[in-house]
């Protein structure tokens, strides 16, 4: 079956030359990534960070056409995907750094000697690559959770062969991207085989069903997420899933906030919402505001009325945008200050604001919808919201905007708040995700269906095992587990040790 790609400003379909992958093509493929796991995990941990490094070159290179392509099949804006493209780089470059320091290996030896219990062996204990990983593109980010992004990067990082099931939304994007990683692949002496690509969501549901596959990395809808864990629990060896999935991302403002610099809050409100047209995981789907915030309400509500249209990513979410819109206010009892509008052409909408009593919220009026609409729900106290809170889905993020006056009083709040994502935000927004070494974006189901994280260098974690060897003779351990090797930290009889620059 030939595809096509759709450029959601216009609605207009255009045939590609790319075809849907067919299951015997999909066994070959991932076939190819297990024959190829073996050699990327003998490589020198060197040679693996020069191979992250020279991916992120090579989308540099190729940064006006990715661009270009990106934008006619999202509709996001260049400067968006401009900054998008250097994130995607600067992830293969933050992990090959993470390579060469090592410490992701959480290396551990305990020397054979007299214990408490008597003589024990010598153990050496290490994190190691667990085989080929299906990588699942998402529709919201063609670059930094696609073909390039950062499940491609710490599979990679981590030692693993990488098998991408390209986004329908974005097909050329994905092959223009997937073009990039194999001549980095080629340019650094990769084994053949490592990285890999498929299209179609039957080529999706055979990936994920593949005996060779080791674990697989998603990033999209719950009802998808459900659909390839099924997928997956049906298999002789069930394997690890990785997937953020849904998140409605709270935001609390305090009575004091408002007071002090409520233009300023609906503003930065304002932009969360609507940024990138409302379509990212951490957009503040609710926010509690008090009843007498009207300020910030109706400043909100000007913005709204006064927005242009945006184009959404593909007709699915469009289409799914006003049909929970619609929910929200038949079955979940809110009500349109700002209802959304169907823009003039393609698949574009106006932002929506709806608003709610706390203490009539409950969860029909909670689903997430991706796109530009918030719900406003209105309080009286903080314990207002916290009752409130038990009707709004475990989600990434939570946010409270409150002054230094407020926080005693804040302190159970956020102690409740702390339970239900991972990621507590103060005075700020939680759209715009740093990858760094510290971020942690995952949370409680929904939201994810994993204690790890999928962005930052901990994502890494993911993607690999503990493994122990006792009593092995020193030729057999990796370097990183021999006595003279200090390049890595490693807690060594039971005492951390840092590795010794320049060994």
């Amino acid at each position: 079956m030939t595809l096509t790609s759709t450029d959601p400003r216009t609605g207009v379909a255009s045939p590609t030359a790319l075809e849907a992958t067919s299951d015997a093509q999909v066994d070959s493929i991932a076939t190819a990534a297990a024959s190829a796991a073996d050699e990327l995990r003998r490589m020198p941990r060197a040679a693996r960070a020069a191979l992250l490094r020279r991916i992120a070159d090579e989308i540099e290179a190729d940064r006006d056409a990715l661009v270009a392509i990106a934008a006619a099949e999202t509709g996001l804006a260049e400067p968006r995907l401009n900054g998008e493209l250097t994130r995607s780089a600067f992830q293969f470059r933050l992990f090959a750094d993470a390579v060469d320091e090592g410490g992701y290996l959480e290396a551990v030896i305990d020397h054979a000697g007299d214990t408490p219990m008597g003589p024990g062996p010598d153990i050496r204990r290490m994190l190691v690559p667990i085989g080929p990983i299906a990588v699942f593109g998402s529709s919201n980010f063609p670059f930094a959770f696609s073909v390039l992004g950062g499940d491609t990067a710490s599979a990679l990082a981590a030692g693993n062969p990488v098998v991408v099931k390209a986004h329908s939304s974005h097909p050329l994007t994905s092959a223009r991207s997937f073009a990039a990683l194999e001549a980095a692949a080629r340019a650094a002496g990769a084994p053949d085989g490592v990285l890999g690509i498929v299209y179609g969501q039957q080529a999706g549901a055979a990936l994920v069903a593949h005996p060779r596959v080791a674990a697989v990395g998603f990033t999209g809808s719950l009802h998808t997420g459900r659909i390839l864990r099924e997928i997956i629990e049906s298999r002789e060896n069930p394997i690890p899933f990785y997937g953020e999935l849904s998140s409605l991302n709270p935001l609390i403002v305090t009575p004091g906030a408002v007071t002090a610099r409520g233009a300023d809050i609906a503003a930065g409100l304002f932009a969360s919402v609507t940024g990138s047209a409302g379509q990212l995981c951490t957009k503040p789907g609710v926010v509690f505001i008090p009843r007498d915030g009207d300020a910030v309400v109706d400043e909100i509500v000007r913005l709204a009325k006064d927005a242009a249209a945006q184009p959404l990513l593909n007709g699915g979410i469009h289409a799914s945008l006003f049909r929970i819109e619609h929910a929200l206010v038949s079955a979940g009892g809110a009500h349109a200050l700002v209802p959304a509008r169907v823009g003039d052409t393609g698949f574009t909408a106006t932002p929506a604001v709806l608003e709610i009593d706390a203490a009539q919220l409950t969860p029909a009026a909670t689903e997430e919808a991706f796109g530009p609409l918030v719900v406003v729900v209105r309080y009286d106290t903080l314990d207002d919201v916290l009752a409130a809170l038990d009707a709004v889905p475990d989600s990434l993020t939570a946010t409270v905007h409150a002054q230094p006056d407020e926080l005693d009083a804040a302190g159970p709040l956020v102690d409740d708040l702390s339970r239900r994502v991972g990621r507590l935000v103060f005075n700020g927004y939680p759209t715009g995700v740093r990858v760094s070494w510290g971020q942690h974006h995952g949370g409680p189901w929904p939201a994810t269906n994993t204690l790890h994280t999928s962005v930052g260098v901990t994502a890494i974690r993911r993607f690999l095992r503990p493994f122990a060897w006792q009593d092995a003779p020193e030729a057999l351990l990796p370097i990183e587990l021999r006595d003279a090797t200090t390049s890595v930290p490693r807690r060594v009889d039971g005492i951390l040790r840092l590795a010794t620059l320049g060994a």
